[in-house]
């Protein structure tokens, strides 16, 4: 492996395979924007680069060829010329070659071992090179407040995520308010794990105060958009019979996020075009601020829309996506909602007329504030230039690991 020249910033390495939404590659944007003030940074992303959406300016994007997760749960790769098996090789190739030739003092991993099990063909190897290199660098899994509830499965697969973690990681950072959620809760191994967990607070960006005051209109947005159109035709659907039952004037706006499919998108012009008062966006530059400007929010219930109804302190109904087992939204909702923050509306009676009128009722919803912690991308910042500075192992690592960070 390469030296690193003195005075150069350490480089880190963060993969990232946003696989169904836009969340996971969103947080990881912030993280590296938070750590480029300290290394290096290069992004190793494995799902589509998202339309109309940049990285930040100050990590390096390596593309790697992109892998997506179908409605039906299978991996495919978007280049027609690869097969999933070959996409891995090429990606699992690159990245070795990177840490060969860059001498990281960190990497980071996202989500992985605690999901993306379909990835171990490209990530143990990858483990496995690192791991015997010299020097090592600090290797950091970044989890999300929520694990995914595995049903009977629920052992074994944990099992076999604290046996990776062990073997290969330095430190899990869970990017929460430990008195929102802690990991034990959603992860139960047959044996306690050893690798030590921090938690870094919330990942969110600074909310953009607005200059005027008056919140007005039904703001709709469903995360990336790839699964949402069921909520939006909904909302669309809903809308009508308030402006039908009674002259509502209200404006509608639908944001369909980057990941938007276009067949859905043509679903959505054809089912606006006769109602009055709704407007279609593809995206927005800032939903967080397009919430705050809002009467009532209605959306999804993922990592960074939770974050953004928080920081917003908009009335928000949320329907959490809960297909094909997915429990974290509905999990994170039913937490905000207990602490007053919003309403929950389940997907399985999603109707227009039930929306419609979950939607009037909003109206003498006041959410009450919510006290989390949402410095996790400067902590994570801190925390990993303290681990990398120590090294793998080190007694600084281990002790640092342990200390909530002011």
């Amino acid at each position: 492996m390469s030296s690193r020249p003195v005075g150069e910033r350490p480089t880190l390495f963060f993969y990232c395979q946003h696989s169904l939404g836009f969340g996971h590659l969103a947080r990881s944007w912030m993280l590296c924007e938070a750590l480029s003030s300290r290394f290096r940074v290069r992004l190793w992303c494995g799902g589509p680069m998202p339309e109309g959406m940049t990285a930040p300016r100050s990590c390096e994007v390596d593309q790697l060829p992109p892998l997506v997760i179908d409605q039906d749960g299978r991996m495919r790769a978007l280049d027609p010329g690869l097969s999933v098996q070959q996409a891995l090789d090429l990606r699992r190739d690159r990245m070795l070659r990177d840490v060969a030739e860059n001498a990281p003092a960190a990497i980071v991993i996202e989500l992985y071992p605690f999901g993306r099990k379909k990835f171990d063909r490209e990530l143990l190897p990858l483990l496995d090179a690192v791991r015997s290199s010299a020097p090592r660098p600090i290797i950091v899994c970044s989890l999300r407040d929520l694990l995914v509830d595995r049903g009977d499965d629920q052992s074994d697969h944990d099992e076999r995520a604290r046996a990776i973690v062990d073997t290969y990681f330095d430190a899990v950072l869970v990017h929460a308010d430990p008195a929102f959620a802690r990991i034990e809760e959603s992860f139960h191994p047959r044996q306690p794990m050893r690798t030590p967990v921090h938690y870094t607070g919330f990942v969110a960006a600074a909310l953009a105060r607005r200059k005027h005051g008056h919140r007005s209109g039904i703001l709709v947005s469903g995360g990336g958009g790839r699964f949402a159109e069921s909520l939006y035709l909904a909302a669309i659907e809903a809308h009508q019979l308030r402006s039908t039952s009674s002259g509502s004037k209200e404006l509608l706006t639908l944001v369909a996020g980057p990941l938007c499919e276009p067949l859905t998108w043509d679903k959505l012009v054809d089912a606006a075009r006769d109602v009055p008062m709704v407007r279609l966006c593809r995206s927005v530059r800032d939903l967080s601020a397009a919430m705050e400007a809002a009467r009532a929010s209605i959306s999804q219930c993922g990592y960074n829309t939770a974050l953004d109804i928080v920081r917003a302190r908009v009335p928000a109904l949320v329907v959490p996506f809960a297909e094909r087992g997915e429990s974290e939204q509905t999990e994170r909702a039913r937490r905000l909602e207990a602490l007053g923050v919003l309403r929950t509306f389940p997907a399985d009676r999603l109707d227009p007329s039930g929306l419609a009128t979950a939607i009037d009722e909003m109206r003498t919803f006041v959410p009450a504030p919510a006290s989390l912690d949402l410095n996790g991308a400067e902590r994570t910042a801190r925390l990993l230039e303290a681990m990398a500075q120590g090294g793998a192992g080190s007694e600084l690592q281990r002790t640092v690991i342990h200390e909530r960070m002011a």
